[in-house]
């Protein structure tokens, strides 16, 4: 029986220290020059529905898994080392983020693409390689604030849109 996706996900998240709030704290950096007096509880609102997505759920389980076998050097070479160190070239950490930016519009492209340049908070916590392998989480948790940051301004742009019908 497969347990609860979004739980184990949730689990997964807080098992590497990666807490709502501080995803919230990304969306909030993201989206708050567009939003006047914007509250943190609306960022961590959209955060929490953006973890319910099934992809969103599956691209956390599948990139904690292979940063946890990475520190236990269980991935087969070259594979391993690529991991590890988070060669810059490889990209598959992207693409497996992009799974989830993709899932609230091109938005979420430019936004994932400038947090991940940045790397504010809790990623830059997670880039640091002292504290240990985060190759995939620290895209999938920057992701996850840019699709949630996209489905911010969508619903505000809704709402917007609403006022002026």
């Amino acid at each position: 029986m497969i347990m609860d996706l979004e739980n184990k996900a949730l689990q997964a998240l807080e098992e590497r220290d990666v807490k709502l709030d501080e995803i919230a704290d990304l969306v909030y950096f993201l989206q708050k020059d567009y939003h006047e007096d914007l509250p943190k509880e609306e960022c961590l609102a959209n955060v929490k529905k953006v973890l319910q997505k099934r992809e969103v759920q599956n691209a956390i389980l599948t990139g904690i898994q292979l940063d946890k076998l990475a520190e236990k050097n269980e991935l087969d070479e070259p594979l391993q080392q690529i991991v590890e160190q988070d060669e810059g070239l490889y990209g598959i950490d992207e693409v497996i983020a992009l799974s989830i930016v993709n899932v609230y519009g091109s938005i979420g492209f430019t936004n994932y693409g400038y947090i991940d340049k940045v790397k504010p908070g809790i990623l830059q916590q997670l880039n640091d390689k002292s504290n240990g392998c985060h190759t995939f989480l620290d895209d999938i948790v920057g992701a996850i604030a840019a699709a949630a940051s996209s489905r911010l301004a969508h619903s505000q742009s809704d709402a917007m849109s609403s006022i002026d019908d």
